[in-house]
């Protein structure tokens, strides 16, 4: 079974292609590029150097979110139509999943965060039963400061792993039983995207079509808070 993995939930775009539990191909860039422009020529890039055509794909797995707002359209958008093309499923995977399974071979608890401003993060936590990711508490937004509190206290072992560690990486530090993994971990990876949808879809679980799935943004863009506080005032201003 080949599955083609797309993220695009942040800065960088990262695409990849496993086989199996085979890693056949992976592409990454961080560069200032909007996704629009990057991700097509990547996916073509990629198959191409690999000797691989689109048509071989039995599956495309797609990061739902939580991410960049724009980014998440462009790569859901693009995961679909490839999946219409093509008459695949289309596999979604949460980007607290994707960096939980950079780290697959930890006897230790997860938690992974993204940066959510306002000193607060997008926070999933999990944690490895053998070889399956299970999740432990469900995806949400916690203040920063609450959340390394709450893991402080827990009287476990934890490795924090997600790109806000670099945010808030002096109080991290400071306590005893939180562990910050290698730099290459602590990005959302379309290897490790792609492994977490397999095993998902050998579970039946996630498993979507062109039509039904969508992005997962947990909160609303600040475009769309300032033109509600915004109606509030006119409202109020009545």
């Amino acid at each position: 079974m080949k599955i083609l993995g797309i993220d695009t939930s942040s800065m960088a775009a990262s695409v990849a292609v496993i086989e199996d539990n085979k890693l056949i191909c992976e592409y990454t860039i961080n560069t200032k590029k909007t996704h629009s422009q990057k991700l097509m020529p990547m996916i073509e890039n990629m198959l191409s150097l690999s000797d691989l055509s689109i048509r071989e794909m039995d599956a495309v797995a797609i990061c739902e979110g939580p991410g960049s707002f724009t980014g998440l359209r462009i790569g859901m958008a693009t995961a679909k139509a490839i999946a219409h093309v093509n008459d695949i499923p289309v596999l979604g995977v949460n980007s607290l999943e994707i960096l939980a399974g950079n780290m697959n071979l930890c006897d230790k608890k997860i938690c992974s965060i993204l940066d959510a401003q306002r000193n607060q993060v997008y926070t999933g936590r999990y944690k490895y039963v053998g070889t399956k990711l299970t999740e432990i508490k469900e995806i949400g937004i916690e203040p920063i400061d609450d959340l390394l509190e709450e893991l402080a206290q827990s009287g476990e072992e934890w490795i924090l792993v997600g790109e806000a560690v670099y945010k808030y990486e002096d109080k991290i530090k400071e306590i005893a039983n939180i562990e910050i993994p290698a730099a290459s971990n602590n990005v959302t990876k379309a290897s490790s995207l792609c492994s977490v949808a397999k095993a998902k879809f050998d579970e039946g679980n996630d498993i979507y079509n062109c039509y039904n799935i969508n992005p997962l943004y947990i909160r609303k863009s600040q475009a769309e808070e300032q033109y509600e506080e915004k109606q509030k005032r006119l409202q109020n201003d009545k």
